[in-house]
């Protein structure tokens, strides 16, 4: 079968490999159909993904055709459509024993910490696999991207008629404004250094301001202008720039939440009296949780989440390599790279 090998920074191989065997028990065998290309792509390209090792088949954002069963408990049957949901838990620890399976102490995440979907054929746990009726094949391989965002905004816990800022207009700043949005009344700044950034998601989702934030006293100022000088009270940074990070803490209401998206390899400081002064709440999120896809899902089937604007460029295996480092130009205006498999 045809597999995609991230072999060490800056180089993939494409080449032929076994075809893994039957399913054991809770298992499925799926075919891998489309996978999307995210940050952490990007980053573990670049030689800069934190909890990273070569050679690695990357991809966690799965559209997948189920081939086999071998589950009991499971409904799926051969020829059901999924999206992935690609953090394997232990089922055992403090977070997992809560609920909170996106932060098991022992996650391993699909084209991470263990090998991925970059590949024709893929054995996976049946549970982890969430089915569509109604979905394409390329809806359900946004699901994962989508799930980070929709996570993000629960921990939030937005309230009807708040200001929301989102600091960074990539993928994972979208995937929050889908989500935020869907908040009654909600009034939502976007900040970004990208003014081909900021101008594509005033053009797809319904933002009341733009801030250019290219020099950060004039953004502020700006923020401040824009909210009567109370500024933002739930503020999420997805930039993963720890300069980017730091700053959001002054960008956040007296008595709001800063919400950290983005991951930063490093260190995070902010003023203490600043922060007690505001009774600031800080947030971090992780990844997403089975409800969360459950729910996406459901959201993407009533028509409630629009995914057209998401894919802006498309490659197939045979071509992926080729194409791949054009996509790290911010002038390639790639949001979202699909590869068919």
């Amino acid at each position: 079968m045809k597999t995609v090998t991230l072999e060490r920074p800056g180089t993939f191989t494409l080449s032929d490999t076994a075809a893994p065997g039957a399913p054991a028990t809770g298992e499925a065998l799926v075919r891998v159909r489309r996978v999307g290309i995210c940050g952490t792509d990007l980053h573990a390209y670049r030689g800069k993904q934190p909890f990273f090792t070569f050679p690695r088949i990357l991809g966690h954002e799965l559209g997948v055709e189920v081939l086999e069963v071998n589950d009991p408990a499971s409904t799926l049957k051969a020829g059901d459509l999924c999206c992935v949901e690609p953090y394997l838990n232990c089922g055992k620890c403090i977070a997992c024993r809560r609920g909170r399976t996106n932060c098991c102490t022992s996650l391993k995440c699909l084209g991470v910490h263990t090998d991925g979907g970059m590949r024709e054929i893929i054995r996976l746990p049946a549970r982890k696999l969430h089915k569509s009726e109604k979905m394409t094949l390329d809806q359900l391989a946004l699901v994962e991207t989508l799930g980070i965002g929709a996570h993000a905004v629960d921990r939030a816990k937005l309230e009807d008629g708040e200001t929301v800022l989102v600091i960074g207009a990539g993928p994972i700043g979208l995937s929050v404004m889908q989500f935020a949005q869907l908040v009654p009344n909600v009034k939502l700044i976007v900040m970004d250094v990208s003014a081909e950034r900021l101008a594509f998601c005033q053009k797809q989702f319904p933002i009341d301001k733009v801030i250019a934030a290219g020099n950060i006293e004039k953004a502020f100022e700006e923020l401040k202008a824009a909210t009567n000088n109370d500024l933002p009270t739930a503020v999420f940074d997805a930039t993963g720039n720890a300069n980017s990070m730091m700053n959001a803490f002054r960008c956040t209401a007296h008595s709001g939440r800063l919400i950290f998206v983005g991951l930063v390899l490093g260190d995070i400081t902010f003023s203490d009296p600043d922060f007690h002064r505001r009774e600031l709440t800080l947030l971090a999120t992780r990844n997403a949780t089975a409800s969360d896809f459950k729910r996406i899902i459901a959201q993407i089937e009533s028509g409630s989440v629009n995914t057209t604007p998401w894919i802006t460029h498309r490659a197939t295996t045979d071509t992926m390599i080729s194409q791949f480092e054009t996509w790290l130009k911010p002038e390639s205006g790639c949001i979202k790279a699909l590869v068919e498999f």
